[in-house]
């Protein structure tokens, strides 16, 4: 898959950057907005999927250009045009700041590090590859990987899952992981499949109108070869900070029969991101390509659990973790 994941990346970009180039815009105010709404009238992929008008966003926010508006004005009205796509893969970037939609600031946070250090693991865990881990008193086994950034080494799985292995259940918590490289998504699901499956499908723009799309190109992951595994009952812990390659970590591991997904629905984000630059030298990220999940489905608006539990206040003042309880309470009743 990373073979041929790489291709597709090398050719979408080649798609962008010859399509980019056909135009030339003004290094002024409107010349600057001009580009940055072409740029994503022409290559961004969810337009019609969250029916935004965007012909319509692009003359609102045009007429706000007024005479010797500044830089800092011009990047805050842009900055609010880009936000109607609702979209936390896209970001306008300058010098001094980074617009930003961050669907999960309106949500419960559903999660705290500190509780769990202090209540669950007694500050007695493990930790490599970004990943802490101990087996809980229950000896439900615990792993929480915070950022799919981290680089995961192989020998380091197999490290954890072999300390794991004694455990009647496995809790994988990726709440608040805002994501990272789809190929640390690839290394961990390969720890908890025992044979080739199809897990989603990725297609791009192929042109600039807004329904102009390659045919869905399906994915496979592989078991690891000789490396351990864990084929016991699972649960993953998710909310609304799961966002990106998070969120394709959960769309993924929700196909597994052994695996149950607890929490609250992910932040979404299944567009690849890719950057272009304005006349100005501002940089703007969107999402240029789409992953559906094995079942064809956009997953931009997040993952729902299979049971929804939200974090009260009242337990998290007494130390509990309400989604953490239900999950070792699920695993418990799986023995």
């Amino acid at each position: 898959m990373k073979k041929w994941f790489h291709i597709f990346i090398l050719s979408v970009m080649a798609c962008l950057g010859s399509a980019c180039s056909e135009q030339t815009f003004s290094n002024d105010a409107e010349g600057n907005f001009d580009a940055l709404w072409t740029i994503l009238d022409e290559h961004y992929t969810f337009f019609e999927y969250k029916n935004v008008d965007w012909d319509a966003v692009g003359k609102q926010y045009r007429a706000k250009i007024t005479k010797g508006i500044n830089s800092d004005e011009l990047f805050n009205l842009c900055s609010d045009m880009l936000k109607e796509l609702k979209d936390g893969h896209t970001n306008l970037i300058n010098a001094s700041d980074v617009s930003r939609y961050w669907i999960w600031e309106k949500y419960p946070i559903n999660y705290d590090e500190r509780l769990i250090d202090e209540h669950y693991l007694n500050f007695e865990y493990k930790r490599t590859s970004g990943i802490k881990y101990q087996i809980l008193s229950s000896n439900i086994g615990y792993m929480y990987y915070g950022d799919f950034s981290n680089g995961i080494g192989e020998g380091n799985l197999d490290a954890i899952l072999a300390y794991l292995a004694s455990s009647d259940g496995l809790i994988i918590d990726v709440r608040s992981n805002g994501g990272g490289f789809l190929t640390n998504v690839e290394k961990l699901v390969g720890r908890f499949i025992n044979e080739k499956m199809t897990v989603g499908s990725i297609s791009h723009k192929t042109g600039p109108a807004h329904d102009a799309f390659s045919k869905p190109y399906n994915y496979e992951f592989s078991p690891a070869k000789s490396r351990q595994h864990y084929n016991k009952p699972i649960v993953v812990l998710c909310n609304r900070g799961s966002f990106s390659a998070t969120n394709n970590f959960v769309s993924i591991m929700k196909q597994l029969p052994n695996v149950t997904i607890i929490g609250d629905t992910t932040g979404g984000g299944c567009g690849l991101p890719f950057t272009s630059e304005l006349p100005n030298g501002w940089s703007v990220r969107f999402s240029a390509a789409v992953i559906r999940d094995a079942e064809g489905n956009i997953t931009e608006f997040g993952v729902a659990p299979d049971i929804k539990v939200d974090m009260t206040e009242a337990d998290r003042l007494s130390g509990h973790d309400t989604i953490l309880d239900t999950a070792i309470s699920h695993l418990l009743h799986k023995k």
